[in-house]
C-alpha cells in the first residue's frame, strides 16, 4: 500500500464526527470509555465500536485497569489531521502549491 492509499484509509476511519472528537479528547492523554461516552453524549457501546475501529487501524492503544479500559492515541496522524482541520477553520491553512508545468 502506498502513502496515498494509507492516508486515504486513515481518513476514511476518521471521517466521522464522533471519531474526530474522540481523537481530540485523547490528545490530552488517556481517557476511559465511560468518560468518552459522557463527553460525546452517546452510549458506551457506541463509543466502544468507534474505538475498536480506530484501534484496528493502529490509531489507538488501550490499557485495562480492573474493569476500566483506557484509550490513548498511538499514531500521530489523527493529531496532524485535527491540526490541519483547525487551521483550515481559522483560515490559516497553508496554501496548496501547484506542481510546475
Amino acid at each position: 500500500m502506498n502513502v496515498l492509499e494509507q492516508s486515504a484509509a486513515v481518513m476514511r476511519v476518521l471521517a466521522h464526527p464522533h471519531r474526530l472528537r474522540i481523537c481530540e479528547l485523547l490528545m490530552a492523554g488517556r481517557v476511559s470509555v465511560n468518560d468518552l461516552a459522557q463527553h460525546l453524549h452517546i452510549a458506551s457501546n457506541a463509543v466502544s465500536q468507534h474505538l475498536n475501529m480506530m484501534k484496528a487501524h493502529g490509531l489507538l492503544t488501550c490499557e485495562r485497569e480492573g474493569k476500566t479500559v483506557y484509550y490513548r492515541v498511538s499514531d500521530p496522524r489523527p493529531v496532524w489531521l485535527l491540526q490541519c482541520i483547525r487551521n483550515h477553520a481559522r483560515g490559516t491553512a497553508e496554501p496548496v502549491h501547484q506542481a510546475a508545468r
